[in-house]
Protein backbone atom coordinates (compact mmCIF):
# COMPACT_ATOMS: atom_id res chain seq x y z
CA UNK A 1 0.00 0.00 0.00
CA UNK A 2 1.09 3.75 -0.19
CA UNK A 3 4.02 4.39 2.14
CA UNK A 4 5.46 7.65 1.28
CA UNK A 5 3.44 11.26 1.41
CA UNK A 6 5.20 14.43 -0.94
CA UNK A 7 5.28 17.77 0.21
CA UNK A 8 5.99 20.82 -2.16
CA UNK A 9 7.04 23.28 0.10
CA UNK A 10 9.54 25.32 -2.48
CA UNK A 11 7.36 28.33 -3.07
CA UNK A 12 8.05 31.79 -2.09
CA UNK A 13 4.91 32.62 0.18
CA UNK A 14 4.95 36.16 -1.60
CA UNK A 15 1.23 36.78 0.53
CA UNK A 16 2.87 36.87 3.64
CA UNK A 17 6.04 39.22 2.52
CA UNK A 18 7.82 40.17 4.85
CA UNK A 19 7.92 37.28 7.07
CA UNK A 20 8.57 34.92 4.71
CA UNK A 21 11.79 37.08 3.23
CA UNK A 22 14.02 35.15 5.48
CA UNK A 23 11.49 32.42 6.58
CA UNK A 24 9.83 29.82 4.95
CA UNK A 25 5.72 30.28 4.82
CA UNK A 26 5.37 26.38 5.55
CA UNK A 27 7.04 27.37 9.60
CA UNK A 28 4.82 29.98 9.74
CA UNK A 29 3.15 29.26 13.31
CA UNK A 30 -0.29 28.31 13.47
CA UNK A 31 -0.38 28.89 17.51
CA UNK A 32 2.89 26.91 18.41
CA UNK A 33 3.18 24.56 15.78
CA UNK A 34 4.37 25.00 12.20
CA UNK A 35 2.24 24.58 9.37
CA UNK A 36 4.30 22.01 7.52
CA UNK A 37 3.73 20.46 10.91
CA UNK A 38 -0.02 19.63 10.74
CA UNK A 39 0.31 18.26 7.52
CA UNK A 40 2.99 15.86 8.48
CA UNK A 41 0.93 14.90 11.29
CA UNK A 42 -2.20 14.30 9.09
CA UNK A 43 0.54 12.01 6.87
CA UNK A 44 1.61 9.55 9.71
CA UNK A 45 -2.39 9.73 11.45
CA UNK A 46 -2.78 7.42 7.67
CA UNK A 47 0.36 5.60 8.38
CA UNK A 48 2.29 7.67 6.04
CA UNK A 49 5.42 7.46 7.01
CA UNK A 50 8.26 8.19 4.47
CA UNK A 51 7.94 12.02 4.19
CA UNK A 52 9.41 13.57 0.74
CA UNK A 53 10.26 17.48 1.08
CA UNK A 54 10.58 19.25 -1.85
CA UNK A 55 12.72 22.47 -0.95
CA UNK A 56 14.12 25.56 -2.36
CA UNK A 57 16.60 28.25 -1.45
CA UNK A 58 16.16 29.51 1.47
CA UNK A 59 14.09 26.50 3.45
CA UNK A 60 16.50 25.16 5.53
CA UNK A 61 14.60 25.73 8.22
CA UNK A 62 12.47 22.73 7.16
CA UNK A 63 14.90 20.31 7.32
CA UNK A 64 16.30 21.68 10.73
CA UNK A 65 12.44 21.32 12.43
CA UNK A 66 12.43 17.94 11.42
CA UNK A 67 15.82 17.14 13.08
CA UNK A 68 16.94 16.60 16.82
CA UNK A 69 18.17 19.88 18.71
CA UNK A 70 20.75 18.50 20.84
CA UNK A 71 21.50 22.06 22.59
CA UNK A 72 17.94 23.10 23.35
CA UNK A 73 17.09 19.70 24.06
CA UNK A 74 19.81 19.62 26.69
CA UNK A 75 18.65 23.11 27.92
CA UNK A 76 15.47 22.02 28.93
CA UNK A 77 15.88 18.63 29.93
CA UNK A 78 14.29 18.05 32.84
CA UNK A 79 12.17 21.11 32.94
CA UNK A 80 8.23 21.82 32.12
CA UNK A 81 9.16 23.05 28.91
CA UNK A 82 10.73 19.29 28.48
CA UNK A 83 6.84 18.59 27.25
CA UNK A 84 6.38 20.82 24.26
CA UNK A 85 8.83 18.88 22.00
CA UNK A 86 7.00 16.17 23.06
CA UNK A 87 5.26 15.81 19.32
CA UNK A 88 7.79 16.76 16.83
CA UNK A 89 10.29 13.97 18.57
CA UNK A 90 7.57 11.16 18.09
CA UNK A 91 7.21 12.28 14.84
CA UNK A 92 11.18 12.46 14.23
CA UNK A 93 10.91 8.97 15.34
CA UNK A 94 8.68 7.26 13.49
CA UNK A 95 9.47 9.00 9.94
CA UNK A 96 11.84 9.18 7.51
CA UNK A 97 12.75 12.38 5.75
CA UNK A 98 14.03 13.15 2.27
CA UNK A 99 14.65 16.39 0.75
CA UNK A 100 15.20 17.38 -3.09
CA UNK A 101 15.31 21.20 -4.23
CA UNK A 102 12.86 22.66 -6.91
CA UNK A 103 15.58 25.03 -8.44
CA UNK A 104 12.73 26.93 -10.48
CA UNK A 105 9.44 27.60 -9.72
CA UNK A 106 7.33 26.03 -12.88
CA UNK A 107 4.03 25.12 -10.78
CA UNK A 108 2.75 22.15 -8.86
CA UNK A 109 2.99 19.70 -11.77
CA UNK A 110 6.53 20.74 -12.20
CA UNK A 111 6.88 20.23 -8.29
CA UNK A 112 5.49 16.88 -8.25
CA UNK A 113 7.97 15.77 -11.26
CA UNK A 114 10.76 16.69 -9.27
CA UNK A 115 9.74 14.50 -6.61
CA UNK A 116 9.96 11.68 -8.55
CA UNK A 117 13.52 10.83 -7.40
CA UNK A 118 12.05 10.51 -3.69
CA UNK A 119 9.29 8.73 -5.08
CA UNK A 120 10.15 6.54 -7.12
CA UNK A 121 7.56 3.88 -9.23
CA UNK A 122 4.92 3.48 -6.40
CA UNK A 123 1.68 4.90 -5.61
CA UNK A 124 2.12 8.43 -3.59
CA UNK A 125 0.26 10.88 -1.63
CA UNK A 126 0.44 14.85 -1.48
CA UNK A 127 -0.28 17.69 1.03
CA UNK A 128 0.23 21.21 0.25
CA UNK A 129 0.88 22.83 3.58
CA UNK A 130 -0.75 25.87 2.51
CA UNK A 131 -4.13 23.84 2.97
CA UNK A 132 -4.92 23.05 6.90
CA UNK A 133 -7.31 20.30 7.18
CA UNK A 134 -9.55 18.94 9.98
CA UNK A 135 -11.17 15.76 9.35
CA UNK A 136 -14.02 14.96 10.73
CA UNK A 137 -13.36 11.25 12.89
CA UNK A 138 -10.27 10.88 10.84
CA UNK A 139 -8.37 12.70 9.28
CA UNK A 140 -8.41 13.95 5.18
CA UNK A 141 -5.47 11.55 3.57
CA UNK A 142 -6.47 9.11 5.98
CA UNK A 143 -10.34 9.39 4.55
CA UNK A 144 -8.60 9.45 1.02
CA UNK A 145 -6.66 6.22 1.36
CA UNK A 146 -9.67 4.19 2.34
CA UNK A 147 -11.20 4.80 -1.43
CA UNK A 148 -8.04 4.49 -2.69
CA UNK A 149 -8.03 0.86 -1.26
CA UNK A 150 -11.06 0.37 -3.29
CA UNK A 151 -10.42 1.64 -6.33
CA UNK A 152 -6.66 1.92 -6.82
CA UNK A 153 -6.75 5.66 -8.82
CA UNK A 154 -5.67 8.65 -8.35
CA UNK A 155 -7.98 10.55 -5.99
CA UNK A 156 -8.09 14.23 -5.57
CA UNK A 157 -9.88 16.12 -2.83
CA UNK A 158 -12.81 18.60 -3.39
CA UNK A 159 -14.88 21.11 -1.38
CA UNK A 160 -17.67 23.56 -2.76
CA UNK A 161 -17.16 27.03 -2.86
CA UNK A 162 -18.87 29.68 -3.88
CA UNK A 163 -19.23 30.50 -7.73
CA UNK A 164 -17.00 34.23 -7.02
CA UNK A 165 -14.16 31.99 -5.62
CA UNK A 166 -14.03 29.48 -8.93
CA UNK A 167 -11.31 31.39 -10.68
CA UNK A 168 -8.87 30.47 -7.49
CA UNK A 169 -8.97 27.00 -7.65
CA UNK A 170 -9.12 24.46 -10.14
CA UNK A 171 -12.13 23.21 -10.86
CA UNK A 172 -13.45 19.37 -11.50
CA UNK A 173 -16.47 18.13 -13.99
CA UNK A 174 -18.17 14.66 -13.16
CA UNK A 175 -20.68 12.77 -11.94
CA UNK A 176 -21.28 11.30 -8.81
CA UNK A 177 -19.83 7.16 -8.32
CA UNK A 178 -20.96 7.25 -4.65
CA UNK A 179 -21.61 9.30 -1.49
CA UNK A 180 -19.08 12.38 -1.95
CA UNK A 181 -17.38 10.63 -4.57
CA UNK A 182 -17.21 11.58 -8.10
CA UNK A 183 -16.06 10.20 -11.51
CA UNK A 184 -13.30 12.77 -13.48
CA UNK A 185 -14.56 14.10 -16.78
CA UNK A 186 -12.78 17.35 -16.31
CA UNK A 187 -10.83 19.83 -14.97
CA UNK A 188 -10.42 23.08 -15.61
CA UNK A 189 -7.52 25.02 -13.67
CA UNK A 190 -8.58 29.19 -12.44
CA UNK A 191 -11.44 29.40 -14.63
CA UNK A 192 -13.73 32.55 -15.11
CA UNK A 193 -16.85 32.03 -13.36
CA UNK A 194 -18.62 31.81 -16.72
CA UNK A 195 -16.97 28.93 -17.59
CA UNK A 196 -16.16 26.55 -14.43
CA UNK A 197 -17.88 23.36 -15.26
CA UNK A 198 -19.11 23.33 -11.56
CA UNK A 199 -18.58 24.72 -7.88
CA UNK A 200 -16.30 21.66 -7.18
CA UNK A 201 -12.97 22.69 -6.35
CA UNK A 202 -9.52 20.74 -5.76
CA UNK A 203 -7.62 21.64 -2.82
CA UNK A 204 -4.01 20.53 -1.14
CA UNK A 205 -4.20 16.86 -1.40
CA UNK A 206 -3.88 14.09 -3.50
CA UNK A 207 -2.93 10.33 -3.98
CA UNK A 208 -1.43 9.57 -7.25
CA UNK A 209 -0.52 6.62 -9.35
CA UNK A 210 2.84 6.54 -10.25
CA UNK A 211 2.10 7.43 -14.23
CA UNK A 212 1.27 10.40 -13.02
CA UNK A 213 5.36 10.74 -13.71
CA UNK A 214 5.12 10.19 -17.46
CA UNK A 215 2.27 12.03 -18.07
CA UNK A 216 3.76 14.87 -16.45
CA UNK A 217 6.79 14.72 -18.69
CA UNK A 218 4.49 14.91 -21.96
CA UNK A 219 1.99 17.50 -20.47
CA UNK A 220 2.84 21.57 -22.07
CA UNK A 221 3.07 24.11 -19.80
CA UNK A 222 -0.58 25.59 -19.32
CA UNK A 223 -2.16 28.35 -17.29
CA UNK A 224 0.59 31.17 -16.64
CA UNK A 225 3.03 28.93 -17.86
CA UNK A 226 3.69 26.50 -15.53
CA UNK A 227 2.95 23.00 -15.34
CA UNK A 228 0.02 22.09 -13.85
CA UNK A 229 -1.28 19.15 -12.26
CA UNK A 230 -4.73 19.67 -13.02
CA UNK A 231 -3.58 19.52 -16.72
CA UNK A 232 -1.46 16.13 -16.51
CA UNK A 233 -4.47 14.74 -14.19
CA UNK A 234 -6.78 15.81 -16.61
CA UNK A 235 -5.28 13.58 -19.10
CA UNK A 236 -5.45 10.51 -16.43
CA UNK A 237 -8.73 10.72 -16.19
CA UNK A 238 -9.54 10.14 -20.24
CA UNK A 239 -6.95 7.41 -20.37
CA UNK A 240 -8.30 5.93 -17.46
CA UNK A 241 -9.90 6.86 -14.05
CA UNK A 242 -9.31 9.47 -11.75
CA UNK A 243 -11.70 10.68 -8.41
CA UNK A 244 -12.58 13.47 -6.36
CA UNK A 245 -13.36 12.84 -3.32
CA UNK A 246 -15.76 15.81 -1.14
CA UNK A 247 -14.06 15.14 1.83
CA UNK A 248 -15.56 14.80 6.04
CA UNK A 249 -13.86 18.12 7.61
CA UNK A 250 -12.67 21.71 7.76
CA UNK A 251 -9.92 23.04 5.53
CA UNK A 252 -8.07 26.71 5.67
CA UNK A 253 -6.38 28.27 3.25
CA UNK A 254 -3.30 29.36 5.17
CA UNK A 255 -1.88 30.69 1.64
CA UNK A 256 -4.00 33.64 2.86
CA UNK A 257 -4.06 36.28 5.41
CA UNK A 258 -7.90 35.60 6.17
CA UNK A 259 -7.53 31.94 6.47
CA UNK A 260 -4.50 31.80 8.44
CA UNK A 261 -6.10 34.17 11.06
CA UNK A 262 -9.43 31.90 10.59
CA UNK A 263 -6.80 28.79 11.45
CA UNK A 264 -5.43 30.78 14.51
CA UNK A 265 -8.51 31.53 15.87
CA UNK A 266 -10.07 28.02 15.11
CA UNK A 267 -7.13 26.19 16.77
CA UNK A 268 -6.99 28.56 19.76
CA UNK A 269 -10.62 28.30 20.54
CA UNK A 270 -10.28 24.41 20.59
CA UNK A 271 -7.03 24.54 22.75
CA UNK A 272 -9.16 26.39 24.94
CA UNK A 273 -11.70 24.15 25.22
CA UNK A 274 -9.31 21.37 26.01
CA UNK A 275 -7.75 22.88 28.86
CA UNK A 276 -10.62 24.02 30.24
Amino acid sequence: MIRKCLFPAAGYGTRFLPATKAMPKEILPILNKPLIQYGVEEALEANLNHIAIITGRGKRALEDHFDISYELEHQISGTSKEVHLSDIRQIIDQCTFSYTRQIEMKGLGHAILVGETLIGNEPFSVILADDLCVGEGTGVMSQMLKIYEKYRCSILAIQEVDESEVHKYGVIAGHQLDDGIYMVSDMVEKPDPADAPSNLAIIGRYVLTPDIFDILRRTTPGKNGELQITDALKTQAQEGMVLAYKFNGKRFDCGSVDGFVSATNYFYELSKNNSD
